[in-house]
């Protein structure tokens, strides 16, 4: 289980707008990273996002949520292996089956990672994500003395 803390933003009935933090480690790397990279590809660029909490809630209150991990390999498997796959197929085709020279090859190996890529944002789109709500906090203590990890 991957969990992560968020804070509330905006509270209309049910649903709740929150707010991750971004971590530390991701500051040092400027985007370069792969993760970066994809969740920019992939990812919504919004700040917040929106989930159903039957809890009452108010802004400003933090709440622990955990994702399954098998979410994070199916999603893994879509956005590196489909291009891939989408590009071998394509060139053995061309290769094999319309004896195509050389050159034909390569665009086909292009136009078929190009093809598995929108196939992947497309899917990734699709999966449904399976977000549990831990723990909601209350608002009047810091979280790191709820969490018991201020040092005395």
């Amino acid at each position: 289980m991957i969990e992560q803390t968020l804070q509330v933003v905006s509270v209309k009935g049910t649903t709740v707008q929150l707010k991750a933090e971004q971590k530390p480690a991701c500051e040092g790397c400027n985007g370069k990273c792969g993760s970066q990279v994809f969740s920019k590809l992939f990812g919504t660029h919004k700040k917040t996002f929106s989930i159903n909490i039957d809890q009452a809630v108010q802004i400003g209150q933090k709440v622990r949520l955990s994702l399954d991990d098998s979410h994070i390999v199916r999603n893994a498997f879509f956005v590196y292996m489909l291009p891939l796959l989408g590009a071998f197929i394509a060139m053995f085709a061309s290769a094999l089956l319309l004896n195509l020279p050389e050159l034909w090859q390569i665009f086909a190996a292009i136009l078929g990672g190009v093809t598995g890529f929108f196939i992947a944002k497309h899917s990734v789109k699709s999966l449904k994500h399976d977000v549990n709500l831990v723990k909601v906090y209350p608002i009047s203590l810091p979280l790191t003395q709820i969490d018991g990890d201020c040092g005395k």
